[in-house]
């Protein structure tokens, strides 16, 4: 396994540290995502090797893969249940062209949804609460390296999923043609998430909810701020107080510049921590000047910077966001977004190598 300068032992308490805005021992790493494919070149062979008996495959996974965070300096390992929403989701499917491709790549059907009418509300296979599969957690919670906790999410947002089971166009028209039924499709789908994320913070091996929710995109927010408050905003308030019920904070990862609404979800909402930054809609250490004092702020290393930029120049870039962030707590290190297959991972190790360097261990 290819190794940074400096190993850490997990300790989910500098993460927990960090996200209630005081200062850890060292800054943190925090990731929504990172690619198998990246772990698989970290590791130097298959998360799953080839001859695993087929009743042991997931739990090697499972094992191997939190075992190459925790080695990589992680305190924590996303995790989501199963809720059901997406069966039946419109997708169309493209080549995959990433640096460690998958093949192909698939994306939800903007242009049209499984739901359009209230004829297609009464036709679709809604999940039911009582049958969210938390079995992903449980097995997770087996195989989790000592000192590492899991942040778990419900699996996307109440808007998100709106606007993916509806498409995008057919979603916008219904805002203003079929406004109860936008209500309905919410409802439906926020009773859901809200039940997945009570379940999920009363388990004893989440150590937080991290829950996504992309609102945004670089100029704006994808529906205009009345909508988000109306029909979005209030399942993340209740959905922030189950969290807080269990006295386990509540991070939001949120694509797009949605500055609009960031008092409505620091203040309303009480958001613990935001993630997902881009450098282009606003740098991380303007995000951390502006917001650090009332949040803490997660990950800021713009995915196109980690996607292109040569080691050295993304390693200064890396110590300058440090420098600026991480002093008076508040921050954790990681992607602007994600680690995606198209990231190199060299570059990935780089930005944590910078991390423990610049912690010091």
């Amino acid at each position: 396994m290819k190794r940074l300068s400096v190993q850490r032992t997990p300790d989910f308490g500098r993460f927990l540290t960090a996200v209630r805005r005081g200062t850890p021992d060292v800054v943190p790493f925090i990731e929504l995502i990172v690619d198998d494919s990246i772990l698989e070149y970290i590791l130097e062979e298959p998360l799953v090797p080839p001859g695993t008996p087929e009743d042991q495959v997931m739990e090697t996974y499972v094992r191997r893969r939190l075992r190459c965070l925790a080695d990589l300096g992680y305190d924590h390992s996303e995790i989501s249940c199963n809720h059901g929403l997406g069966h039946g989701y419109k997708t169309v499917v493209g080549d995959d062209t990433a640096l460690y491709s998958h093949g192909q790549r698939t994306w939800v059907d903007e242009n049209h949804g499984a739901i359009e009418t209230w004829e297609d509300f009464e036709k679709y296979p809604w999940p039911t609460c009582d049958a969210i599969d938390y079995s992903a957690v449980d097995l997770a919670a087996r195989n989790l390296p000592e000192g590492m906790m899991l942040t778990a999410a419900a699996g996307g947002g109440v808007l998100e999923h709106a606007m993916w089971i509806m498409g995008y166009m057919p979603f916008s028209y219904a805002l203003f043609d079929e406004p109860s039924l936008i209500n309905a499709v919410f409802n439906r789908i926020g009773e859901i998430l809200l039940a997945a994320v009570e379940n999920l913070a009363s388990h004893p091996s989440v150590g937080a909810i991290f829950e996504g929710d992309d609102m945004g995109h670089k100029h704006g927010l994808l529906v205009s701020a009345e909508v988000i408050r109306e029909h979005a905003l209030p399942w993340h308030e209740k959905m922030a107080a189950a969290a807080h019920a269990h006295s386990k904070p509540y991070i939001l990862h949120a694509c797009g510049n949605l500055t609009e609404i960031m008092d409505d979800l620091i203040d309303d909402c009480r958001i613990d921590a935001k993630h997902s930054f881009e450098d282009v809609i606003m740098p991380v250490a303007e995000v951390k000047h502006r917001w650090g004092d009332r949040i803490a702020i997660c990950g800021g290393v713009d995915v196109d910077k980690l996607s292109r930029w040569p080691e050295e120049d993304l390693r200064a870039y890396v110590r300058k966001i440090l420098e600026d962030c991480a002093p008076g707590g508040g921050y954790l290190l990681g992607s602007g977004n994600s680690v995606p297959n198209y990231i190199p991972a060299e570059n990935f190790l780089a930005m944590l190598d910078e991390g423990v360097r610049f912690s010091g261990g």
